[in-house]
């Protein structure tokens, strides 16, 4: 008696027809073809670009291109910066909200054009929250209140008196009409009851520019900026806007600690892309984001210059835009801020 021949590789097991094993067949070229799993297999394809907002030399251009550095070498693609300026950030948000869904065009957003702008233009190119798919947050930047040296003010409450006998005397500058500087100011003015004189330029390099060459007397933005020159004594810090102090700076005492308990207004910055982004890329994004900015020496370098690490899961991401809208927007409308 001779032994039944066993099946051969590729042959029809017993109680297999010959449509049940193409059928099988099938289902296994469409699972492997799912698109966020072909997304996730295939991502990235080509240079990542990712658009700041505004002009180089503030602090979302500094965290994009550090951030970009890290995101070369784990997905092993160029990540090109471009600085898309214009209407408080609307111009490079809303040219990322056109562009194609599939993660190869991010865009830098933060407090100022995400949380403070939809109350600020009546008509945005964008919606923060039905125009992307957030990715993660990479960092909260503490604001800085800085004075020129010709200032006679050395402490917080002692600008807050000069202010007082001097209404609208006091010139600050911010990066623009609605950005995080500007905010920050309107909110401390409005909890001092002071009145003071906005100047917003085209981004926050020319406002330090000015302020170190005496035109305006003051502003209130992004620690990484000024540090340098607060060393050098040509600026004098006199609050910083977290809840405790910075390690760049640690004899400068928090707004809360200078008589304003509870008063925080530190600017946020984090990754997006356009809605519609397959959810394998976002996972993508924000596993490889989180990983680069939880290296030590990154934490590191954003203390030293007054920023630290915020990292979270989209979601968490979404939620705190929508927490934000609504606490800046209530500022804006209260206090009037308009765009000239």
């Amino acid at each position: 008696m001779t032994d039944s021949p066993s099946p051969s590789r590729g042959s029809i097991r017993p109680g297999m027809t010959r449509r049940g094993v193409l059928l099988g067949a099938a289902a296994c070229a469409t699972a492997a073809l799912r698109p966020g799993r072909a997304a996730a297999q295939s991502y990235p394809s080509r240079n990542i670009l990712l658009v700041v907002p505004f002009t180089p030399g503030g602090s979302t251009d500094i965290l994009a291109r550090l951030l970009g550095q890290r995101l070369e070498t784990a997905l092993n693609v160029p990540v090109v910066v471009e600085s898309r300026p214009g209407a408080g950030g609307s111009v490079g948000v809303g040219s990322v909200a056109r562009a194609d869904a599939d993660g190869h065009t991010l865009v830098m957003g933060h407090i100022g054009t995400l949380a403070v702008n939809p109350a600020l233009y009546p008509k945005l190119p964008y919606d923060p929250l039905k125009s992307f798919e957030p990715v993660s947050g990479i960092g909260n930047v503490h604001n800085m209140l800085v004075v020129h040296p010709d200032v006679p003010a050395r402490t917080l409450q002692e600008l807050v008196d000069y202010a007082k006998q001097r209404p609208g005397a006091l010139n600050y500058a911010s990066g623009g009409i609605g950005s995080a500087a500007h905010i920050a100011m309107v909110a401390f003015a409005d909890r001092a009851g002071i009145t003071m004189t906005h100047v917003p330029y085209r981004g926050t390099a020319p406002a330090v520019t000015d302020l170190l060459g005496g035109r305006v007397q003051l502003t209130f933005t992004g620690a990484p900026n000024l540090v340098q020159h607060v060393e050098a004594g040509t600026m004098h810090a006199l609050a910083v806007s977290g809840s405790s102090r910075l390690k760049a700076a640690p004899t400068v005492p928090t707004v809360a600690e200078s008589g304003y308990p509870g008063f925080e207004a530190s600017q946020w910055y984090g990754i997006l892309a356009p809605a519609g982004t397959p959810k394998a890329v976002i996972e993508t994004l924000n596993a490889e984001i989180r990983t680069a900015m939880a290296a030590p020496e990154i934490a590191e370098r954003l203390s030293l210059e007054g920023a630290e690490v915020w990292t979270n899961t989209p979601q968490e991401f979404r939620e705190h835009i929508t927490k934000e809208m609504a606490r800046w927007g209530d500022l804006v409308k209260r206090t009037g801020i308009k765009v000239e």
